[in-house]
This record gives C-alpha cells, sequence and structure tokens, in this order.
C-alpha cells in the first residue's frame, strides 16, 4: 500500500516521504478500508513533523479523515462494499491515519457514508466541517439565533472557520469574519460573510473585565487573547463555541463576562464525540445543513503535493480545505 510514513533517521532526524509498505504493517482492528480521499488538517501537518504531541510514536502515517469502501470487516454492523467514513477518534494521532491507501480501525469508529454526500464532498467537510457544525448546534443550543445579531468566526479561512462562515450565512446569520489574508475579503463574502474584520478586531491587550458588548454569539478558532476578547465582547447570555488554540492555550480572563452577563463558553471536541451525536451531525450535513458550493472550498491533491502544502498550512498559508485524493497520479 501507497502511505506517506514519517518516521526516525538512524541520526535521530524526523523525515517523511512517500512509501509503499505491506498492508500487514497496519495496526489491528476489524475493519480494513480501502480510502479513496483523505484532507489535511493543521494537527496532519504537526504529526507530519512528528510532533510528540500528536504523532503518538514513531513511525506514523497522518490523517485525521478518511473516507472509502470497506474491504474486509469482521464488525456485525459494516460489511465489505459498504461506503464509509472515519474523522476523530485516535485516526491519525495514536493510530496510523488516513494518508495511506488502506487503514484498519475499530468498527464502532466507522460511520456509513450519508447518501447525500460524495467521498469528496465527505472529506472537503472531514474534521473541520464536523468541528464547525458543532460549534453552530452549540450556538443554536444557547440560543444564538439569527435575528439576535452579529455572530464573529475567528481564523475564518482556515479549515473550521470557512465551513462556519457559510453554514451560518446559509442558516441565516449576519456572519462578521476575522481573518488577516487581505486578499481573501471577497472570497469570504462569497461564502455568506456579511463583514470582514481584521485580527485587531478580536486582540483587545487592556485589562478591562468587560468590553462594549458587540455579539450575540461567537465560532473561536484561535483561542488565547482572541477568546478573552470575544467572551468580554459578548451580549447578554451571549456564547462563544471554542474549538482551536493556534493564538495561545491561556486565557487572560475573570469571570465577570460569566457573572454580569452570562457568557457561555462551551468547548468543542471532535476526536471523542459520542456516536449518536456524531452520527446526528453527519446526517445535518448531509441533509438539511447541506453546502452545496463546497467545491469553492477545496483544493485537490495528490500525495507528490503533500510536502508543499504541509509546509503551507503551517506558515498559515492555506484557506478552506485540502482534500487528499489517494489515487490521484
Amino acid at each position: 500500500m501507497k502511505c506517506l510514513l514519517v518516521r526516525k533517521s538512524e541520526q535521530g532526524e524526523v523525515r517523511r516521504a512517500v512509501t509503499e509498505l505491506p498492508r500487514e504493517d497496519l495496526p489491528p482492528g476489524n475493519v480494513l478500508i480501502r480510502v479513496r480521499y483523505s484532507s489535511l488538517n493543521y494537527k496532519d501537518a504537526l504529526a507530519a513533523q512528528g510532533h510528540p504531541g500528536v504523532a503518538a510514536s514513531l513511525p506514523h502515517v497522518p490523517g485525521i479523515d478518511a473516507a472509502g469502501v470497506v474491504e474486509q470487516s469482521t464488525h456485525s454492523g459494516l460489511a465489505a462494499n459498504d461506503q464509509v467514513l472515519v474523522t476523530g477518534y485516535d485516526l491519525g494521532a495514536a493510530r496510523w491515519g488516513g494518508w495511506s491507501e488502506y487503514i484498519r480501525v475499530p468498527g464502532e469508529w466507522v460511520v456509513p457514508l450519508p447518501s447525500g454526500l460524495s467521498f469528496l464532498d465527505a472529506m472537503t467537510l472531514g474534521t473541520a466541517g464536523f468541528t464547525a457544525a458543532q460549534c453552530v448546534q452549540s450556538l443554536q443550543h444557547h440560543g444564538v439565533t439569527p435575528d439576535g445579531g452579529p455572530v464573529v468566526v475567528t481564523g475564518a479561512t482556515g479549515g473550521v472557520g470557512s465551513i462556519a462562515v457559510m453554514l451560518l450565512g446559509q442558516l441565516g446569520y449576519q456572519v462578521t469574519a476575522i481573518s488577516g489574508k487581505q486578499d481573501r475579503i471577497e472570497w469570504l463574502r462569497r461564502l455568506g460573510a456579511a463583514e470582514i474584520l481584521s485580527r485587531e478586531a478580536v486582540d483587545d491587550s487592556s485589562t478591562k473585565p468587560l468590553l462594549p458588548a458587540r455579539w450575540q454569539g461567537a465560532v473561536d478558532t484561535v483561542g488565547g487573547n482572541a477568546l478573552a476578547t470575544l467572551l468580554r465582547s459578548l451580549k447578554h447570555r451571549g456564547c462563544v463555541a471554542a474549538c482551536g488554540l493556534v493564538a495561545g492555550a491561556e486565557l487572560p480572563l475573570t469571570v465577570y463576562p460569566f457573572i454580569l452577563r452570562g457568557a457561555t463558553l462551551d468547548g468543542i471536541d471532535s476526536a471523542k464525540c459520542p456516536r449518536p451525536a456524531r452520527e446526528r451531525i453527519w446526517e445535518l450535513l448531509s441533509g438539511d445543513w447541506r453546502l452545496p458550493q463546497l467545491e469553492t472550498l477545496r483544493t485537490l491533491i495528490s500525495f507528490q503535493q503533500l510536502e508543499h502544502h504541509i509546509n503551507e498550512i503551517l506558515a498559515g498559508k492555506v484557506a478552506g480545505r485540502v482534500v487528499l485524493d489517494i489515487n490521484a497520479e
């Protein structure tokens, strides 16, 4: 099988290369899947560097998303030729992932491909779309409605952010997109953003416990001071769905947004999302929340182009979603 393998050289250097391996090298599991598409996420790029916080051990195959066809199965709910997808759990982290012609995983991780989605669209969404949909679901659960005022999305050109902008816009929300990429302003408008602001708009460095109430809700993909600024800027009973930390893991904040404005900070965890909630999200993404123009988000690549796009996403230069076509030359 062809895969991108990350390993240590005899000199202890982390190296990666497209490699042919026997399928017998795959980890144990009761479902063998022939992968058609995977995707590139920031977490995958870290795994491709051998980052110990992501890749549990080396050698390693990145790829936290995979969609394809069941080749073999001893799991009671899955049979050969079933069309399926896998996102989250330990795929691409503690276990070899989807940047491979084959994966072997526990059947409990496998979700039937929804009838409204192709393999390509499912991987254009992938963990990023799954996370964005959870964020929107969280805002709705906490009373954030389309007629309640603007909703802000940080990291709006990234995978989660761009899909959140598109989904919120489609659902009728007034979306404010935060991005440092000036060349993507018109693109964000086409996705559904009503307003585009620079990163400075959510980077208040003052020590004020509260800021003027500005947004009723937020999808935050960056963390750090941006998240603290959003929480201090929420309207009464507003909610922030938080799912990232590229701007920092610390949260410089007082309790005032919570006890004076009733703010909610809802953490979004995609990898360990329970099975019933996971299936409901995919049902929404293939039905009522189906996004009809996913091709505007994706860049389709081959194994040979992975190296370039790994470097691009680590440098913050990728917009939208990068999808790996396993069979592309």
